[in-house]
């Protein structure tokens, strides 16, 4: 029985032994395993991004550079020489005028003020140049034609009394006194007879051509203050003087608006360009006349454009170079061009993509 339990106990020891080399083993082969996934791992790892990159080189590596820029148009803004409130807006934002169209009515009672004195000044005016072109009144001509009459009459008695006293002279009767009295009251009345005809003459003849010229410049400076007050008055009603669309109105019904202060701005639609910020490194020798195709994502088509505008874009639009090895500074240049051919629908903030 010993010998018996002797062999049982060698069984055991024997499979415990088994057991535990084929434990060994298969840990083992785990490990081997588990190398052998890394090992895989690794290397397709490597080989998608050696093939990721040999896909970027080949492909991204030769992509077109791509310049957007955007539809612009030309606008003016609408604004009154005199300040006013606003009493009607004829338009609204979108609506598309033509020249001579009313836009907007100012109501601007100061002005009307001034017409009115501007008026009354060129009336008063006009009534002196009449006054000096009639000249003297009637009654005025005919009362200075009696002082010359009467002025006549005295110088022919003066005369006679003279020539009878200076007979008296030569025959001894009279004194050379009297003869001098005689003489000296004859040359009185005659200078008073040239005075009298003088200003007869003066108010027969009128006002002097100075005094005429004086006045017609005056009745001319006052008709000048109208037709400026005049130009005011129609400031308050606003007209189109271009055709396009209404992009802006800034101000409401009621408010009031300075001198100058814009009402509203119109677009020019048929005064269209493209805008294209380019970095003089692809510029490609563009320049002044030269035509290009550039893409409109809106209307899904290439569009021909010529340009007719470069300038660069100063200082605060250079870009710099961030490493010394062969690199150098770029300045950007702002391109516009004109559509070459008629495209209806382009409206500005449309997008252009050109290659």
């Amino acid at each position: 029985m010993n010998q018996r339990l002797r062999k049982h106990n060698i069984y055991r020891q024997t499979s415990g032994l088994l057991n535990q080399s084929s434990s060994q083993n298969k840990n083992i082969m785990e490990n081997k395993s588990q190398k052998n996934s890394i090992v895989f791992a690794i290397l397709g790892f490597t080989a998608v991004v050696v093939i990721a990159g040999m896909i970027g080189y080949f492909t991204l590596g030769k992509a077109d550079d791509v310049i957007q820029g955007e539809i612009e148009v030309s606008e003016y803004r609408v604004s009154s020489k005199v300040p006013g409130r606003i009493l009607e807006l004829r338009v609204k934002e979108g609506d598309y005028v033509h020249v001579g169209d009313t836009l907007a009515i100012l109501d601007a009672p100061e002005v009307e003020a001034k017409k009115t004195q501007a008026e009354s000044a060129e009336d008063a005016a006009a009534a002196m140049k009449a006054m000096a072109d009639n000249g003297a009144r009637r009654q005025q001509i005919q009362g200075a034609f009696e002082l010359w009459q009467q002025a006549k009459a005295g110088l022919e008695i003066s005369k006679k009394t003279y020539d009878r006293v200076q007979r008296l002279f030569n025959e001894g009767v009279m004194s050379a006194q009297k003869r001098d009295e005689a003489f000296a009251a004859y040359k009185a009345y005659e200078a008073q007879e040239r005075a009298a005809k003088s200003q007869y003459d003066m108010a027969r003849e009128g006002a002097r051509k100075e005094e005429r010229a004086a006045a017609a410049a005056q009745v001319n400076r006052a008709k000048g203050a109208v037709q400026e007050v005049s130009s005011y008055i129609n400031e308050t009603v606003q007209i189109a003087q271009v055709e396009g669309e209404v992009s802006d109105i800034y101000p409401k019904v009621g408010e009031l608006v300075g001198t100058g202060s814009p009402i509203m701005s119109i677009s020019i639609m048929s005064d269209v360009w493209g805008t294209f910020n380019v970095r003089e490194d692809q510029l490609n020798g563009l320049k002044i006349g030269s035509e290009f195709t550039a893409f409109s994502p809106a209307f899904k088509k290439d569009i021909k454009m010529k340009v007719y505008y470069i300038k660069d874009q100063g200082s605060y639009a250079v870009w710099k170079a961030t490493k010394s090895n062969g690199q150098y500074d770029l300045k950007t240049f702002e391109v516009k061009a004109r559509p070459v051919g008629k495209l209806d629908g382009l409206r500005p903030g449309m997008t252009l993509v050109m290659k």
